[in-house]
């Protein structure tokens, strides 16, 4: 059975940093798309960053881009985002994702899916 934990979420303030851990489990990946999402209330899911986890391949939503990195730890099943500066609007849960044949960003496609990690920022 495959499973995706998400950990690191909590409170911050406007400015601070965030680290987010995504465990993968029961399958073992080689050069597949693993992908952090990100929900608000009342708004619909989006993608914040992608990484193949083969090596070299790398994408970001343009709201985070120079301020979130996403990489992973084969040896752990891991990928990680880290979250630098945060905003206000980064408010949301994060979700893992893993293994899609689609664009990474989209939503639609990915086969597995944890079960999110909050994020609040507050001002």
């Amino acid at each position: 059975q495959v499973k995706l934990v998400e950990s690191g979420g909590g409170s911050v303030q406007t400015g601070g940093s965030r680290k987010l851990s995504c465990v993968g489990s029961g399958y073992r990946y080689t050069d597949h798309c693993m992908a952090w999402f990100r929900q608000a209330p009342g708004k619909e899911r989006e993608g914040v960053a992608a990484i193949y986890t083969g090596g070299g391949r790398f994408y970001y939503a343009d709201s985070v881009k120079g301020r979130f990195t996403i990489w992973q730890d084969n040896a752990k099943n891991t990928v990680y985002l880290q979250m630098n500066n945060l905003k206000p609007e980064d408010t949301a849960m994060y979700y893992c994702a893993a293994d899609t044949r689609m664009p990474p960003l989209r939503v639609g496609g990915y086969k597995y899916w944890g079960q999110g990690t909050q994020v609040t920022v507050s001002s």
